[in-house]
């Protein structure tokens, strides 16, 4: 397995002949939605970068498209674009799959929360994902994480925008995944509390993961503050600079089928 971080969310499951687009975000800079946060933060339109030289040319070879949910920074009007122009397949949560027929895309596949249904020839199951902090969380709307098995690959748990809840813990310590996505970027809107992992739960999550770390919604959306840097310093200080990955946009890196010690 190749996993091909292309920026924010937005990365490729490269397995065999086949390329898994997840959450698209492929606007270039500011065409994507207006400022996330107005106050808190710089009021930047979004993406706040340009994509990396290299992705479109990996999204060309996308074969089937994976969604988390519906926001704009995983899911923009490029991102649609592409999935129509292609007639790519796409997979989702069960309850976000009349929107996107709606919108004219090639949903095949819904998942629903717990559920374990096959996949390109392995399986995959749905997880639930709390986008926020306490009451915020309602307002950000339906969120799904996956769990993914392959034949012959690393199992992979793509956690998704979520805070690190009783399911989330149950993946990393039951499952047990050979590689596990989360969102790190600690996102906060101008009200309310963080939507995603403040930077304790995000270190939580990542020595609670049983193997191989990803680190991803970094240094893309305006309202995000974490910076690579200083996750690279918190994880340097617990001594697990080898089970993480931060990548930079457009970076790529391959996994054996066999991450765990």
């Amino acid at each position: 397995m190749k996993i091909h971080h292309l920026r924010n969310a937005t990365l490729i499951i490269e397995t065999r002949d086949k390329h898994i687009l997840v959450d698209p975000m492929l606007s270039s800079k500011g065409k994507a939605a207006p400022p996330f946060s107005f106050i808190r933060f710089k009021p930047r339109r979004n993406p706040i970068i340009d994509l990396p030289v290299n992705a479109l040319a990996m999204v060309e070879k996308t074969s089937h498209c994976l969604v988390t949910h519906l926001h704009p920074d995983h899911l923009d009007k490029a991102g649609e674009d592409l999935l129509l122009s292609k007639e790519i397949p796409v997979i989702s949560s069960i309850k976000d799959q009349d929107k996107l027929s709606q919108r004219g895309l090639n949903v095949t596949q819904s998942v629903d929360y717990w559920k374990t249904s096959a996949f390109l020839g392995g399986t995959i199951q749905g997880i639930p994902a709390v986008h926020g902090y306490g009451a915020v969380a309602k307002r950000m709307g339906n969120v799904m994480g996956y769990f993914i098995k392959l034949p012959n690959e690393p199992s992979i748990y793509l956690s998704s925008d979520t805070i690190y809840t009783e399911d989330v813990h149950k993946v990393l310590t039951e499952l047990n995944p050979d590689i596990a996505v989360v969102a790190c970027g600690s996102a906060q809107l101008d009200f309310y509390k963080p939507i995603l992992m403040h930077m304790d739960d995000i270190l939580r999550f990542i020595t609670t993961a049983p193997s191989i770390v990803i680190a991803n919604h970094l240094e893309a959306v305006n309202h995000c503050p974490t910076k690579r840097h200083q996750l690279k310093n918190e994880v340097l200080k617990l001594g697990l600079t080898k089970k993480v990955w931060i990548p930079d946009d457009g970076e790529s890196k391959e996994f054996n089928s066999i991450q765990s010690s």
